[in-house]
């Protein structure tokens, strides 16, 4: 439903951000969404060559402000819809500071009394407390009372940061079980400088560096100047604190100081040391710096652990860890026996090099090894001691009386503390069970004994379950072991260890042993010593595991499995689930992090997907209130895009770190830079007030992360300077690591490595030690940096991906403000090239425009006598390889491209002549002159709109003199009904040449006016789809814009529009065609808004000023009210008193003629000829949608034309014009009478109407028509001859009765107004007729609400609500009557008669008009029945049932509602989907809502 949130909505917004602006300011200029397109590779003019589905959110760009096309960011505004058990934990909502955010309510809370609570801040002073929840207060954009439906509550995004939502109705949910939650995000506002200069998300560029690479703290800056000096805009540090013995990056000894190597000498370093250097690079060198915060886990040496083990999870607060903890010392004994050769003799060496080496070890391990641990104790039962136990009891108690439950197992009950053999069962259970009376023994001890039998075998039975289990666990264990010895010593990727060692071990540590290794004896009695809470858990990473379970904790039993890579240098912290259950160690990270946050802008949340998350979102919100703008990274392996989403949202992390360095190919590189790159290229203009729509989580895409393997080891030299130039293309933040620049051709390890980066040189010749712009592809890196930051910073957000050939790939990225393009195109080089000097045949690149410059062109060549040296002091890349960069190039100049020739449409050609594997270009594109200007005028014509447009070359835009609001202004309702509507019938009815538009692989829309092209465009503005069918045919030709002003164009009262359509759409039709379908949909849109806008404002107050669902209601007086040839009005007589009817010239005659509106009954089955205009349909729909929108004239010409085409005392049910009346139907007359009475009610001296003159059609019963004018007569005079005739009774046969008229008029109903009032039928021939339930009474309630008794009416509609109520309509039937037929299909031509030809249409289809008679019955009477709380029920159950034809009418493409469905709701394909009768009646109900006191 969020997405198809229409104009009428957007309309209603606009006015709430307009009266906002001032309070709010402006939102940033941002972007998010993105989609794949096929771009500029050898086009024909047409963009794109074909087309796929553009996706609905990104994670590459800032939150949802959509493409703004020369346009200044008015203040932004998301709405999010909630609906009734909707709980959205991974949806990712994205939003800005400075924004506003409503909650309104979806179709399924309509009703309810529902209550709305978050956590963010009332106020941006406010400080942030995750558990502390406000309510928020409704507000109404309308004055329309009783409507739910344009409610909404606010929130003011004005802190950063992650925040809940939740809401309950009354009696629905509790704060514990809310009825509907979710998650919304709003970014930081990242500022670097003196002056706080704000840096975009999607400019970031950030370079990893392993901290303790960079040396002594003085020696810093030499070190982190590469970083600088090669363009990056932010440091990521890895932790700067004292690290444990293995010198891991990652594993942190003690968390509050220093790394001691920053400065040699000194024991210990405060934090604050570091934070003068941090502070220059952020203020001088304008620079963000992040540093790794590392929460899980904690260095073995750690001194506060030695001090608190209980921080860790030990034998003693995780007794569950003992059989695991005794597998892993069973395992380490026998490493070092195979270590020692002990069992060469065996058969088993110590070099573990063939398949056979590893099935001797598994042999070994299965059947000697294991079994010594007797690990299958810790989960058994001791059967002899529970015997006894059972044996003493039942001796005691005798038999017992009682039964278990049926169904009812006996289990082991683990023994908590995990000590072999100490497992239990329930023993009242068992004695319920087994401890019974036995007719086959002789005495109480036989039966004891019988009984203990029983139950002895039950306890073997669950032993030898519970060792089934533990051996399935075992042999994982196994697997596991097998497994990771084949990668480490046999597979050709693995690191090929060979002999078996300490550090090379057969199975890694588990845990910590804090005594000299011994034997398994010896460790059993240390695991039962008080020693054993320093046997403390290693903590690792679980392959596929599900990340927001603690793999630590039962019921996992990972470290058992030996499933667990695990990190021999740390242990695991144990938080438990609050900071009461650790205070020690919560309290000891909180400093951690607060420090951490004092000093840096930001931080990297390691191994995040093993982070308890409840514990993340403690310590991120206490590093919150020391930094509120907290740049927030995570790398996590979920393998789940959901999961994902979940920590984003909950931990709110602002970029998740991605990495190109993933893909397999350069087509999988390709969508990795779409997937997080930004919006499609000619992206839609979206609104400032839209829905909120969910997202991917913004990407940090780096080119590789500072701990996998580079480029060089997995693919070739050659590819490291196109895959960084394809990941700076992307449209998000960017990255990488300190080394891939330098080409460094190993990977930095991050435990292992303790060489030094070098320093910064600009020196021409180089010293040991330092690097400068012509060391690896620096100077690339940096033009390439300079690059991604100019197109971030200047809006180029939209974002193509194209795979040229299997190594090529380019990539536009598209300014939508100038319509200037960066095209970037890479030849990739995932595999050595066989030849690094050839180009070979690569397809010529078609620019749609012409080039500007070529921004940099560069390449990767080999180095003459440069031979590749091993430094052991420094971090060293190869030094045979150079990067050739030529910048800010004229196209002519270039070395690798030349420019073939201008093609059509303002192509340019060009041809590649040496672009070798490894080369990037990247070319500035502009429009020609010609487009440009025709962008201009369009710009120009979208400023009356409202648009803050400017020039391409940023100049403001002024509107254009043809004022389109004026010419909005002077057109009629019925002008606007040829604009906005029309079925297909109605329009070949003007005999212009013209039906509705039909869409190749789409179809035909729904109406040829504007809204048959909006209710598709709606849907492909929401999700950005440019690959719909329309957009395609907006691409190929301009016959959809052609088509819209030509039809214009034929209709007198619209041909100024047309004109206006006309010279707008010449300058569409002059830009690139991929840009058709913004500007497109920009003009359509607009135009059709304001027209909306212009309608609404000519109808009466209550539509005015009414809420978006009045005023979609209403629209159903413009859709059903118009002029049409085939189908007019009888002329009203010539002698009416002013205001006359409005005329027209007829084209064929030259002549005036009167031009009436009539009512359509349906559409479009009901449009044209004598089928448009029904007596009684019309008069049921006249007061709703005519008197209530205050459209009198036409109400007026419609009764006086109908009075004049009385005969026999009735109107018309068919009209024919007048000449061709059909009275087949009773009650029309009294509808008519009724619509009499309500004009005389509701217009302003409305009973002037009485006296007006009456045209008669028919004088007498008998009479010929006659001409207009020949028998006047007083409305009045009409009233009394019809309430005569039928006081006198009314007999008549039918004039030109037949077959040729009723074969297709026979399901009309025709009753009398007795009928109408209280019930179906009346003195029947069949006499059960007259007691059949039918919907027809509350209409008589309504109109006549006098003649019943309060009580029994109130009883008589709570049973119709029971029985005929359905979700859109009412029953015609009660659904237990026999003749019950709830399904209409008008196309049935079997043998039953019930259902055949539609013969049921009244015997159970639910019709629409007859729920508004009884929702406004219900509301009377609830007024005033004695029952309490009975109108307030009554509202909420109203607006419950109205919430569905809400629904309906923002969904169907006919913006209607129909005119019945099938049993339950179920849709009807024989149904007009758009009726005038189901719209008013519903609009009425809404006016006695609005009315109610």
């Amino acid at each position: 439903m969020a997405a198809k949130m229409d104009e009428m909505f957007i309309a209603s917004m606009l006015d709430v951000v307009h009266k906002r602006h001032i309070r709010h300011g402006h939102g940033r200029s941002s972007v998010k969404t993105h989609g794949v397109l096929r771009p500029m590779w050898c086009m024909t003019g047409n963009f794109p060559l074909y087309r796929r589905k553009a996706m609905s959110s990104s994670g590459g760009s800032s939150p949802g402000v959509s493409a703004n096309h020369g346009q200044q960011q008015p203040p932004q505004l998301r709405v999010l819809q909630l609906n009734d058990g909707e709980h959205r934990q991974s949806d990712v909502f994205r939003l800005q500071k400075g924004w506003t955010l409503h909650f309104q309510l979806g179709p399924s809370l309509l009703g309810k009394k529902v209550h709305v609570f978050t956590n963010h801040p009332a106020s941006a002073s406010a400080e942030f407390d995750r558990g502390e929840y406000r309510e928020l207060a409704w507000q109404q954009k309308s004055s329309t009372s009783g409507d739910d439906s344009d409610v909404f509550v606010e929130v003011l995004c004005g802190s950063s940061g992650c925040f809940n939502y939740f809401f309950l109705y009354e009696g629905g949910g509790s704060i514990l079980k809310p009825n509907g939650s979710g998650y919304f995000l709003i970014d930081p506002v990242l500022t670097v400088g003196a002056k706080n200069e704000e840096i975009s998300l999607d400019c970031l560029q950030c370079q990893t560096v392993l901290s303790k690479c960079l040396g002594p703290l003085d020696e810093w800056e030499g070190r982190l100047m590469v970083t600088k000096e090669t363009g990056y805009s932010a440091f990521h540090f890895t932790p700067v604190q004292d690290l444990g013995k293995s010198n891991s990056a990652y594993c942190i000894k003690d968390q509050l100081s220093l790394n001691r190597t920053f400065q040699p000498g000194q024991p210990s370093t405060s934090m604050k040391t570091l934070a003068p250097l941090i502070k220059k690079i952020r203020d001088e060198w304008k620079m963000l710096s992040i540093c790794d915060i590392v929460l899980n886990h904690s260095a073995n040496e750690s001194p506060w652990l030695k001090e608190h083990p209980e921080c860790a999870y030990n034998l003693v607060n995780s007794p569950h860890l003992r059989p695991a903890y005794i597998l892993d010392r069973a395992l380490w004994n026998f490493n070092s026996e195979v270590a020692a050769g002990k069992w060469e003799e065996r058969g088993l060496s110590s070099h573990l090099t063939t398949e056979e080496d590893l099935r001797k070890l598994l042999s070994i391990l299965h059947d000697e090894i294991i079994p010594k641990g007797k690990i299958e104790e810790f989960f058994i039962l001791n059967v002899e001691t529970l015997v006894e136990e059972f044996r003493d009891k039942a001796l005691d108690m005798g038999p017992c009386a009682n039964r278990v439950p049926e169904g009812s197992i006996l289990k082991v009950v683990q023994d908590p503390a995990f000590r072999r053999l100490q497992c239990s069962v329930d023993m009242n259970m068992a004695l319920n069970m087994y401890n019974h009376h036995t007719e086959q023994a002789l005495a109480e001890e036989d039966r004891v004994v019988m009984c203990c039998a029983s139950f002895r075998g039950r306890l073997h039975e669950l032993n030898h379950e519970a060792e089934f289990l533990c051996s399935c666990h075992l042999k994982q264990a196994e697997d596991c072991l097998i497994a990771a010895q084949r990668y480490y010593r046999l597979q050709a990727d693995g690191p090929k260890w060979k002999a078996v060692t300490e550090k090379q071990p057969i199975s890694s540590q588990y845990f910590t042993h804090p005594v000299a290794d011994t034997c398994l004896e010896d460790d059993e009695k240390l695991m039962d010593s008080p020693r054993a809470a320093w046997v403390m858990a290693h903590n690792g990473w679980v392959m596929n595991d599900d990340p927001l379970k603690n793999f630590a904790e039962l019921p996992s039993i990972v470290y058992l499995r030996r499933e667990l890579l695990a990190w021999g240098d740390s242990v695991k912290l144990k938080y438990g689930k609050r900071p009461e259950d650790n205070p020690i160690l919560w309290k000891h990270m909180k400093t951690y992090v607060e420090e951490t946050a004092r000093i840096f802008q930001g931080v990297r949340l390691d191994n995040c997907h093993s982070t308890p998350i409840h514990v993340g979102e403690y310590l991120l919100d206490a590093a919150r209130k020391i930094q509120p703008d907290l740049y927030v990274v995570a790398e996590l392996f979920t393998s789940n895009e959901k999961t994902d989403n979940i920590f984003v949202n909950r931990l709110g992390i602002t970029s998740l770190i991605r990495e190109a360095m993933q893909a397999w190919d350069s087509h999988e590189l390709g969508r990795i830079v779409h997937r997080y790159g930004g919006e499609p290229v000619g992206t839609f203009m979206q609104p400032p007030a839209r829905p909120l729509m969910p997202c991917i989580a913004h990407a940090l895409l780096v080119d590789q992360t500072h701990d996998n393997k580079c480029p060089v080891q997995v693919r070739s030299v050659y590819d490291l300077l196109p895959n960084a130039a394809l990941v700076s293309m992307a449209c998000c933040a960017s990255g990488s690591t300190r080394g891939y620049d330098e080409l460094v051709s190993y990977q930095l390890d991050v435990v292992t490595e303790d060489r030094l980066y070098k320093s910064w040189s600009d020196a021409p010749a180089l010293e040991k030690g330092y690097v400068g712009l012509r060391s690896g592809i620096i100077a690339g890196k940096r033009a390439l940096n300079k690059l991604h930051h100019y197109l971030g910073e200047q809006g180029y957000n939209q974002v193509y991906v194209d795979q040229v050939d299997k190594n090529i790939v380019s990539v536009t990225r598209h300014c939508p403000n100038t319509h200037q393009s960066v095209i970037l195109v890479a030849r990739t080089a995932f595999e050595n090239p066989q030849n690094i000097r050839e180009t070979g045949e690569i397809p010529p690149l078609c620019i749609p425009g012409v080039v500007d410059e070529i921004v940099l062109e560069a390449r990767l060549v080999p180095r003459p006598g440069s031979p590749a040296r091993d430094d052991r002091a420094y971090i060293a890349g190869l030094a045979d390889y150079a990067c050739e960069l030529s910048e800010h190039v004229p196209l002519k100049d270039s070395h690798m491209v030349e420019l073939s020739h201008e093609g059509e449409h303002g192509l340019q050609v060009v041809d590649f002549t040496c672009f070798t594997p490894g080369s990037v270009i990247a070319f500035k594109v502009s429009l020609n002159s010609t487009t440009r200007a025709a962008v201009v005028r369009l710009r120009s014509s979208l400023a009356q709109f409202g648009y803050r447009l400017r020039s391409c070359s940023g100049s403001r835009l002024q509107p254009k003199p043809t004022d389109f609001h004026s010419i909005a202004q002077r057109m009629s309702l019925p002008d606007l009904n040829v604009v906005l509507y029309r079925c297909d019938a109605e329009e070949r009815d003007d005999a212009h040449g013209f039906g509705v538009y039909n869409v190749p692989e789409h179809g035909e829309l729904v109406y040829c006016g504007l809204q048959g092209f909006m209710s598709a465009l709606q849907d492909i503005r929401s999700k950005n789809d440019l690959g719909h069918p329309l957009c395609e045919n907006l691409r190929n030709g301009d016959w959809m814009p052609q088509y819209l002003a030509a039809r214009l164009l034929k209709h007198p009262g619209t041909k100024e529009l047309g004109l206006w359509f006309e010279q707008v759409f010449s300058s569409l039709a002059e830009i690139p065609r991929y840009l058709i379908p913004c500007y497109f949909d920009a003009i359509v849109s607009s135009a059709y808004t304001l027209i909306l806008e212009t309608t609404w404002n000519n109808m009466s107050e209550f539509v005015k000023n009414g809420s978006a669902f009045v005023k979609a209601l209403a629209l159903g007086s413009v859709q059903m009210c118009g002029q049409t040839k085939n189908a007019h009005l009888p002329t009203l007589s010539p002698n009416l008193e002013p205001p006359s009817p409005p005329v027209i010239i007829n084209e064929g005659t030259g002549r005036k003629e009167q031009a009436c509106c009539t009512l359509a009954a349906g559409l479009p089955h009901f449009s044209t000829g004598i089928m448009r205009s029904w007596g009684r349909d019309t008069f049921i729909a006249l007061p709703g949608l005519l008197l209530l929108t205050g459209r009198y004239q036409d109400a007026r010409q419609l009764i006086l034309a109908y009075g004049g085409c009385m005969r026999h005392g009735l109107i018309p049910n068919l009209l024919g014009g007048g000449a061709h009346a059909r009275f087949n139907c009773r009650d029309s007359v009294w509808w008519w009478m009724q619509c009499i009475q309500d004009y005389c009610k509701l217009v302003p001296e409305g009973h002037r109407l009485l006296k007006d003159k009456v045209s008669r059609i028919y004088p007498t019963d008998d009479s010929l028509p006659e001409e207009p004018g020949f028998f006047d007569q007083p409305l009045e005079d009409v009233i009394h001859e019809a309430l005569q005739r039928h006081y006198q009774g009314v007999e008549f046969s039918e004039r030109n009765a037949g077959m040729h008229l009723d074969e297709h008029m026979s399901w009309k109903v025709q009753c009398s107004m007795v009928c109408v009032l209280l019930q179906d039928t009346y003195g029947a021939r069949r006499v059960w007729a007259d007691f059949q339930l039918r919907c027809n009474f509350p209409i008589a309630m309504v109109v006549a609400p006098e003649l019943f008794d309060v009580e029994n009416a109130w009883t008589a509609l709570n049973t119709m609500e029971e029985v005929m109520l359905g979700p859109l309509g009412m029953k015609t039937l009660d659904p237990s009557d026999w003749l019950y037929r709830g399904n209409y299909d008008n196309s049935n031509y079997s043998n039953d008669g019930s259902v055949a030809n539609g013969f049921n249409y009244h015997c159970g289809p639910e019709w629409v008009w007859p729920v508004g008679y009884f929702l406004r019955a219900k509301l009377y009477f609830a007024s005033r029945v004695a029952e309490p709380g009975a109108l307030d029920n009554t509202i909420s159950k109203v607006k419950s049932v109205l919430s569905h034809h809400y629904k309906e009418i923002q969904r169907s493409p006919w913006r209607g509602l129909p005119e019945l469905t099938n049993q339950d709701g179920a849709f009807c394909r024989d149904s007009s989907p758009t009726q005038a009768w189901s719209m008013s009646a519903i609009l009425e109900v809404m006016y006695d809502l609005h009315n109610l006191k």
